[in-house]
């Protein structure tokens, strides 16, 4: 090229870049979510937390995509004669006990309703308000789904066994042989409703060793109900529900902990059975050490159809607090297979709620007014 042409290219690259400069920006794509959510409460034991608007804007942002929206559907008591002036957030922080709080369902859709529709695509909101030990419980989730349709994709997350919080319930205790939990399995089988249950798998400070207490009745009450989509919350673990581990002076070998999970996918009769990771407490024995987490990607990794992850947080109010069991759980999704992965931080939670919304709006269509 001649030496005075390119000097004449060179003086206009300056007003082509003052022209670039004043075309709009093109958008990003945008970013891609991290995880979905299977386990969160929006508010916790005595009803607050965050609105749906501060929660969507300053907690799941670009990290969460979708969300098992609920509340708690136990109340704590504010009883003067146990605790004076100090006002309980939480179940340890009293001995007055829990009540049922069926108001939860009309918070929680109202939140859900009060949100335009792009936003409302990110939720699923889920029926928890109803009381498992009532016979009459089951006509509670058909009310809401009433007076609330096109609205809630589930049940749960509601407690049977729970270490501390079962013997705080006023009223009956609940049981996994109660004929009214099994009619609440029955009606959830039969509208499509995903059903988020949590039961402990054995007492607390059990003796290791021995079979959990509650591992038989809840196989049981599952195999009750074959047609009924079910996420058993935290792998039956808890704050003090540590994973069973056969011991040496075991008379008969017990199964270990991923044993029993193991057990669980392989059973035919238990194919519709899934399992959430949600909550600290349970990241804490998953990722324990490095076995820990090779024995918990085993699993996983061959059965990544039947887990999901879920944060299990409570009305937090940023987003470091609402990721923070997603970190602790770094050294697990660096053990999966990319497949694996993805399917138990999103693709799994995509298939199972996205067809509960399915039955359960044909459902509605089928039977309301």
């Amino acid at each position: 090229m001649a030496p005075h042409r390119l000097r004449h290219k060179v003086r206009h690259v300056p007003a082509l870049g003052l022209v670039l400069a004043l075309l709009p920006a093109v958008p990003s794509a945008a970013a891609e979510p991290h995880f979905n959510d299977a386990h969160f409460h929006l508010t916790n034991y005595v009803q607050q937390g965050p609105t749906v608007q501060e929660f969507l804007k300053d907690c799941m942002g670009d990290v969460a995509g979708r969300v098992a929206l609920f509340g708690i559907p136990l109340q704590q008591t504010w009883s003067y004669e146990n605790s004076g002036e100090f006002a309980p957030t939480y179940y340890l922080q009293s001995d007055a006990p829990l009540y049922y709080y069926s108001f939860t369902d009309a918070v929680i859709a109202q939140a859900y309703l009060s949100l335009p529709k792009r936003d409302r695509a990110r939720f699923d909101p889920m029926i928890t308000g109803f009381n498992p030990a009532d016979m009459y419980g089951v006509d509670h989730i058909r009310r809401v789904l009433e007076m609330f349709p096109g609205v809630f994709t589930g049940i749960g997350e509601f407690t049977i066994h729970k270490e501390f919080v079962s013997s705080k319930v006023a009223g009956d205790v609940a049981s996994l042989t109660d004929p009214a939990l099994d009619r609440i399995f029955d009606f959830a089988g039969e509208v499509g409703l995903v059903t988020l249950i949590h039961s402990d798998i054995d007492v607390p400070f059990a003796k290791q060793g021995a079979e959990p207490v509650y591992l038989t009745q809840m196989k049981e009450l599952l195999r009750r109900h074959p047609g009924t989509t079910v996420i058993w919350a935290h792998t039956g673990l808890g704050r003090v529900i540590h994973p069973p581990q056969a011991t040496a002076d075991s008379a008969e070998r017990s199964p270990r902990h991923r044993e029993i999970v193991d057990a669980i996918l392989d059973d035919p009769t238990l194919r519709h059975v899934n399992f959430d990771i949600s909550w600290d407490e349970v990241a804490k024995y998953l990722v324990a050490t490095p076995e820990a987490v090779a024995a918990s990607a085993d699993v996983i990794n061959r059965h990544p159809d039947r887990f999901l992850f879920g944060t299990d947080e409570v009305g937090p109010r940023d987003q470091a607090t609402y990721t923070r069991v997603f970190r602790q759980y770094e050294p697990l999704w660096q053990a999966l297979t990319s497949e694996a992965s993805e399917k138990v931080r999103k693709g799994n939670y995509e298939r199972i709620f996205d067809e509960a919304a399915r039955r359960v709006r044909a459902w509605e269509k089928a039977h309301l007014p």
